[in-house]
Parts: C-alpha cells; structure tokens; sequence
C-alpha cells in the first residue's frame, strides 16, 4: 500500500522528497502562525536570531545528508555538494534584498505587512525552482555539452558583474505591472494583510473580487526572484546535476533568506563590495568545469573551500570599507565626570 514511497523520483526514493516538503510547509505555518502571528514589523536583532535559527537548520540538514547519503560512484560527496550550493545560492541571493525592498517601497506595502508576503511567496517559489531545477539537471544529464554553456555563461556573467555597473536606483513601474493593471481588478490602497477583498463593480454594482497591491507586489517578487534565478540554477548546476541536492540546497537557502531580509535591507549599503565576490565566485565556478575537462576533476573539499573563502573576504572588505570613520581633525569626546547637583536649599 506504501510502495510508493519507495518509487525512485530523480535519483531518490519519493519519501525523502514528501518529507523534505512537508519539513518546508511546517516551516512555514511555524512562520505565519507564531513568528509574524500579528503581522508586526521584524526588527535587526529578531532577524538576525531568526535567520540563525534558519542557518541552523539548514546545517543540521546537511550533517543528515552527510549521514544518510553515500558517496557516488565517482567518489564526490552529497553533503559537500549540498553546503557549496547553499553558500552560493545564499551568497546570490543577498544582492537581490536592493530589488525586493524596491519593489516593496514602489507598492506602499509597509514593513508590518512585507514578511508575511515573503512567506507566502516561498510556495510560489517551492514550485517554480521546482521546474526549473528538474528542467535543467535533465538537460544536462541528457546532453553532457550543455554544462560547457552553463560554465561560459556564468564566467561572462562575472566579467560583467565585476566592470559594469547595473545598479538600479528605483523600480519602474515595467510591463508586468502594466499587465497586470490590464487585466486584473485592483484596489488603490492596501487592505491589511490580505490578498483579495471584494468590492462593489462599478459598472454593474455587484460584489466581486479585487486584488490588493500586497497582492500585486507578490507576483512580481516571484517573477523577479524567477530572473534571479538564471544566474543561481546553472551556479549550482555547475556543482552537480543531483536534482535532490540542488533543489534542497535552493530551497533551504532561500527560507533563510526571507529570515534575514530586514536586517540586510536595513543593512544594504554596507555590502556595496560583496557583488565582486559573487561575481569571483560565477568565474570560479564556470572556470572549474573546464578546468576538470582539460587537467583533472577539483577536490568538492577544496572548491567549497574557495568559495567561502571568497565569500567572507566579500562580507569583511564591505564591512571595512563602509564602517564609520572618523573625521580627521576631531578629537574623540572625553567623558567630563558628572556633576551632582547641589541641594542649595
């Protein structure tokens, strides 16, 4: 009756998926239902302690992979695997909190209400990785060459990260949003943390279904975060094709993300350098793939060293070079002792 949790789905059996799922989902209602119970704004300190639940957990799953998963054929490790994926895709993923605030400030969506829709939004997420993740392990499994453009790409994306200067000063109202003013019903103001109310049409005054802007900001957050995703997928693929390992270490690293999104939007302006580091990271990775063609296969130890490597020295330059300094010329204040006041009575 149980057979199929037995079944083979992309290299494991089915029930390490559903429990990994279901570990996700009550994740989740842990999120929605205790943590942001009252959609109450986060402050640094509560990200940060949430967020190093997340990082936690996110390590405790890899110990298990460690434990529970052998070694493959060709003598490379899961978990070692999993832990560089996580790091990427964590790493990755920073440099778009700039985009996500952005899109939050342009809807008027207030800080109160933005956690609870980043929740939300992992479901979106947990599905459209999904795809993707399954789409492109496949191809590359099927077709070996294809790795070699995935490689080419994240080697040019770097280059350019490195000398070009993308940065977006404010979200434009794009085709998306036009779309979508097009062809949904939406509200002019926010409704609380709800994602639908009916109004009164005004043509035919019956009661139908609005969208509210929180609602709209989600949809383009998702597709956003499905843009992102074609620099992080082919990073991770160029890892390995193990569709568990990589869409496990995709998801996990995006859970916490959504943990620590206030304090790094709180906090932006100090990682100004880490986008060299990921850029460093996209050439390393690409220009390993070609390396292990022409000379000989990189240690996954020594590649996962490299890029935590280049990953802190990104966080420690940014927090260097941004920290107050100051001015010259200013002697610092001398703490004069206090007086007590004299009772002249």
């Amino acid at each position: 009756m149980l057979d199929f949790l037995t079944y083979d789905v992309a290299g494991q059996p089915s029930w390490m998926w559903l429990g990994f799922l279901a570990f996700v989902l009550l994740l989740l209602v842990f999120d929605l239902n205790v943590v942001n119970r009252d959609d109450r704004e986060l402050g640094v300190a509560q990200s940060l302690k949430l967020s190093a639940l997340y990082i936690a957990i996110a390590m405790a799953f890899g110990a298990a992979i460690w434990w529970g998963l052998d070694d493959r054929p060709d003598g490379s490790n899961p978990a070692i695997d999993y832990f560089t994926g996580y790091f990427i895709e964590k790493s990755l993923s920073i440099d778009n909190v700039f985009v996500i605030a952005l899109i939050f400030r342009y809807f008027g969506v207030p800080a109160a209400l933005q956690y609870r829709a980043l929740v939300w939004g992992i479901l979106a997420t947990i599905v459209l990785r999904g795809i993707m993740i399954g789409a492109g392990a496949t191809i590359v499994q099927t077709y070996g060459w294809v790795l070699y453009l995935f490689a080419a790409f994240l080697i040019v994306t770097g280059v350019r990260m490195l000398f070009v200067s993308g940065e977006t000063q404010a979200f434009q109202e794009n085709w998306l949003v036009r779309f979508l003013r097009r062809h949904m019903r939406i509200t002019a103001e926010l409704h609380g943390s709800r994602f639908l109310v009916r109004q009164a049409d005004p043509t035919s005054g019956r009661p139908v279904l609005y969208a509210t802007p929180l609602l709209v900001a989600l949809i383009v957050i998702n597709v956003a975060d499905i843009v992102f995703a074609v620099d992080s997928v082919p990073a991770i693929l160029a890892v390995t094709t193990d569709t568990f390992i990589v869409y496990t270490a995709n998801i996990m690293a995006i859970l916490g993300l959504r943990a620590l999104y206030f304090a790094l939007a709180a906090m932006i302006d100090r990682f100004h350098y880490l986008k060299y580091a990921l850029a460093l990271v996209l050439v390393f990775i690409g220009a390993k793939i070609y390396w292990a063609h022409l000379v000989g296969k990189v240690d996954p130890a020594l590649a996962l060293g490299v890029t935590l490597a280049i990953i802190g020295g990104g966080v420690v330059v940014s927090l260097w070079k941004t920290r107050p300094v100051q001015p010259r010329g200013v002697a610092p204040a001398v703490l004069a002792p206090r007086r007590t006041p004299v009772d002249e009575s």
